[in-house]
């Protein structure tokens, strides 16, 4: 934890709200130290910066999951958009809606 907080420039009691607000959940190794992924560290890091120009902690996680949750939409709306086109140009009928 030690080592994530000094790479995005904050304390470890930061990283530690930031898993109770559920932003983040690290594994813990054997040892029960915590370990970040890069995604979680990429939340957090972005966490930070919107905590630094006011917003709440509270806050600051739910825009991130908002925020993350909508490029998940348009990752989806965009492959089935893709995949639409591909029948359409395959000649296959498009499904009922």
């Amino acid at each position: 934890m030690g080592r994530a907080a000094e790479m995005l420039g904050v304390t470890p009691a930061f990283l530690r709200a930031l898993g109770s607000a559920k932003l983040i959940e690290p594994r813990r190794s054997e040892g029960g130290h915590r370990r970040y992924s890069r995604y979680q560290l990429r939340l957090a890091a972005r966490a930070r910066e919107l905590v630094d120009q006011g917003t709440a902690l509270e806050a600051a996680c739910r825009i991130i999951i908002l925020e993350d949750q909508l490029a998940e939409a348009l990752r989806i709306n965009t492959e089935l958009q893709q995949a639409r086109a591909a029948q359409r140009s395959a000649g296959e009928p498009e499904p009922p809606r």
